[in-house]
């Protein structure tokens, strides 16, 4: 299993230092909240693009932002690799949004909040390379793992398998050895992780035990 580690609770006074500790992970994952999309708010692209100087990672970039299509540009410049933007922040523009993020030869996903029903994507699952599902509420951190998000995840993994799609199935909140050893056996291909892995002194193995999940 792929992990890509979140560090909004790593040390931004030394993020060089926090960064090169889990380069053993393939991808890094950029929590982008604006303060209005969810109650948050963290950082902008030029985060992005200055982790870029000191990783070779697969960026994956989520948007939990309002208005994703005025900020694709500046994350695809900035170095992401994959744009993940919320299915719930859309004006009924999804497909137009797709072509957006695919136009910068990067990768496209789509993420869905715990409430939303996962039958919503159906429409875009063929033109998506990933699909993030949201198991605990975006923009709080301190959640537990949502069960329900399990279900999600067996149906994507089923409806990918009998259409022959190609998307990964990416699974972000609340995720330690447990919820990530379920997550996967439901299908999911990628965990996102932060406090799992940053809370520990020995991030290697911590990564190692997610991707062994």
């Amino acid at each position: 299993m792929i992990v890509s580690p979140s560090f909004l609770t790593a040390d931004f006074t030394d993020l060089d230092s926090e960064i090169n500790s889990i380069q053993f992970a393939k991808w890094l994952h950029f929590d982008v909240m604006d303060g209005r999309f969810v109650p948050n708010y963290t950082y902008n692209e030029e985060i992005v693009r200055r982790i870029k100087h000191i990783s070779s990672q697969f960026f994956d970039v989520h948007l939990m932002i309002e208005s994703p299509e005025k900020a694709i540009s500046a994350y695809a410049s900035a170095g992401a690799d994959l744009i993940t933007f919320h299915l719930e922040a859309t004006n009924n523009n999804v497909i137009s949004l797709i072509k957006l993020v695919k136009s910068f030869n990067i990768q496209c996903g789509i993420s869905i909040k715990p409430n939303t029903p996962v039958e919503d994507l159906i429409p875009y699952l063929a033109e998506l390379d990933l699909i993030l599902i949201m198991s605990v509420e975006p923009g709080q951190g301190g959640q537990k793992y949502i069960a329900d998000a399990t279900e999600k995840i067996a149906f994507l993994a089923k409806y990918r398998e009998l259409n022959q799609l190609k998307y990964k199935i990416e699974v972000d909140g609340g995720i330690n050895l447990e919820t990530a050893q379920i997550a996967h056996l439901a299908g999911a291909d990628i965990v996102v992780a932060g406090s799992f892995i940053f809370g520990r002194k020995d991030r290697k193995t911590a990564i190692k035990e997610l991707e062994n999940a």
